[in-house]
């Protein structure tokens, strides 16, 4: 069995796999200052509260976008699992060119998701869409090549700006809206995140088919916690939630070439 981590600035989100097949997925709050224990004695459980045996897991991979958070997640890999787990991170093989100025600069749960994302369409113009604390927009050409993206507030920090920034709107829901106009406060927030989000999805689109493929339209993939959101809004040719988790199993067997995984 493959275990995979994605630490995010929210949450962990990791799956179990085998043969490339989910066996599990779950997320966990990432809490800052958690413990090397915590974190192996957590997976552990999950493992087995899942009919899963910990001791079958063979290999770990894991990306993070948090840095102070990779030694401890190492260390419970280690001691849990007597697993030195692969990460992505720089000088790793990816099988991506990116043109970033500073390539160091991309988000490793981004590099995994472009690399899942042309296993999914080889040779093909993607546009992924990660749709968690921020929501993120990457360009991949077909030749494999991660062009650039784009970055901003996600849905739940959006509202979170309004409930800190004001003195009398609260938190509501995310959801779904049908119809624009809001009959009450909530519903005009509700309104606001999810037709703006998508008004803003549909914009930063349009611009990069324009001004990256010349008009063409790529393959579009969106992931993340809010994906689901807007899967019915046209914008999307398909919706892999776990789409981080297939990168790190991916970008593992490219750098464990020889080893049998």
């Amino acid at each position: 069995m493959k275990f995979c981590l994605d630490i995010g600035n929210s949450h962990i989100y990791g799956g179990v796999y085998e043969s490339g097949h989910a066996l599990l997925t779950f997320r966990k709050s990432s809490k800052m200052g958690s413990s090397s224990d915590e974190f192996g004695l957590f997976f552990r459980a999950v493992l087995r509260e899942n009919g899963l045996d910990p001791n079958q897991v063979s290999h770990i991979a894991l990306c993070s976008v948090v840095p102070e958070m990779v030694y401890p997640l190492a260390a419970a890999c280690q001691k849990y699992f007597d697993i030195r787990p692969f990460i992505l991170q720089a000088g790793v093989k990816t099988g991506l060119k990116i043109q970033y100025r500073n390539p160091l600069e991309v988000g490793t749960d981004r590099i995994a998701n472009a690399i899942a994302g042309i296993g999914l369409f080889p040779n093909e113009n993607l546009i992924i869409v990660d749709l968690g604390t921020a929501t993120t927009l990457c360009a991949i050409g077909k030749e494999r090549t991660y062009m650039g993206g784009v970055i901003l507030p996600g849905l739940r920090m959006s509202m979170q700006a309004l409930e800190s920034g004001t003195s009398k709107l609260g938190s509501v829901e995310i959801m779904r809206k049908e119809i624009c106009l809001g009959r009450t406060t909530a519903d005009s927030i509700q309104s606001g995140l999810f037709f703006g989000h998508l008004g803003a999805l549909q914009e930063i689109m349009q611009r990069i088919r324009l001004e990256e493929f010349s008009g063409q339209h790529p393959k579009v993939i969106a992931t993340g916690g809010f994906a689901a959101l807007f899967e019915n809004a046209s914008l999307f040719d398909r919706v892999v939630p776990d789409l981080v988790l297939h990168g790190l199993l991916a970008a593992l067997k490219l750098n464990t070439v020889g080893q049998e995984i």
